[in-house]
């Protein structure tokens, strides 16, 4: 038996890194799993990769009400109840201060933050009580980097959310858990990182695990 046999949970941003990671794990675990991503041949590539059982792929953006909508259409429609969100999508723009744009921010908070809210007021009514909320932030939250302010603080304010959000939900006794990944090779990082090589990607990588104590 696994330890999520019977369970349903849903994971934003599912089609690569940590999400897929965390969607073929729950699934070897005995849970069913629907996935969330933009780009419609990472998630199919990665249903594929999860097994095609006990996996549903659903087209959405996290930013989007709209779509968050479809994401919960699905849902009720196959398995009408979720156990568990991982709230993982997010994106990555690297930019010092000086260099920040409009679109950077709201690209950053518009994914990172509101789709956060939103995925998650958006499941209550089929969540059930006692269920677990498990939302992705980062090391960055409570680190500074150079150039990853617009990160850091949308990070930071899921940090927050998970903080209020155990008070509101406390009399359904829903669990709301926060991790805090420190640098790990993701596709998302490898791109905002930007290297031209392998040696390159190496070397910023080792730069950024030097910077963390432990």
């Amino acid at each position: 038996m696994g330890k999520l046999d019977g369970k349903v949970a849903l994971i934003t941003g599912g089609s690569d890194g940590i999400g897929l990671a965390t969607a073929q794990r729950f699934v070897a675990e005995g849970a069913y799993v629907f996935i969330t991503g933009r780009r419609k041949e990472m998630l199919d590539a990665a249903v594929k990769k999860i097994g095609e059982k006990n996996v549903t792929g659903i087209q959405a953006d996290a930013s989007r009400l709209d779509q968050i909508d479809k994401i919960y259409e699905v849902i009720k429609k196959e398995k009408n109840t979720l156990d568990i969100i991982f709230a993982n999508a997010a994106v990555l723009n690297l930019a010092t201060l000086p260099a920040v744009t409009e679109q950077q921010f709201d690209d950053t908070f518009d994914i990172n933050v509101k789709g956060v809210l939103f995925t998650v007021q958006k499941a209550l009514p089929i969540l059930k009580d006692g269920s677990s909320i498990i939302i992705n932030s980062s090391i960055h939250s409570i680190k500074g980097f150079e150039a990853h302010s617009l990160y850091a603080a949308s990070k930071a304010a899921v940090r927050s959310f998970a903080r209020c959000w155990s008070v509101d939900l406390k009399d359904r006794k829903i669990r709301v858990n926060v991790l805090s990944p420190g640098p790990i090779q993701t596709a998302m990082l490898n791109h905002a990182m930007g290297a031209k090589n392998t040696e390159e990607l190496d070397a910023n990588f080792e730069r950024f695990v030097s910077a963390v104590p432990l």
